[in-house]
């Protein structure tokens, strides 16, 4: 199962974690793996592309964590709420077997 936590602050996200595997399907074939890795890998591109938003950013294998520091832009609070529509569309679509999403007060 993947679990994606979005961390916010007073009603602004700080960042987000995304871990583990979906096992939908064998690797290279698994379609939820990869929607969920566009989407988190596309906000993180996104903010780097559009905002001046400092930030760090940890990776691995079935892994990826995005911590904001400092003050957060309205630019950046709106790419990780598309993010976040994405993720629960495809949590809608195939259920909560395979992706879990979370918020965390930080």
């Amino acid at each position: 199962m993947i679990s994606v936590t979005m961390y916010k602050a007073s009603g602004s996200y700080r960042g987000f974690r995304s871990e583990g595997h979906a096992d939908y399907a064998e690797e290279g074939y698994d379609i939820i793996c990869a929607a969920v890795s566009a989407l988190t890998v596309n906000a993180v591109n996104s903010i780097e592309a559009f905002t001046e938003d400092a930030y760090t950013v940890g990776q691995d294998d079935g892994y990826l964590e995005l911590t904001l520091e400092g003050s957060v832009s309205e630019k950046t609070q709106l790419l990780l709420d598309s993010m976040v529509l994405g993720l629960q569309g495809i949590t809608d679509t195939y259920g909560k077997q395979y992706i879990e999403l979370s918020f965390r007060e930080v």
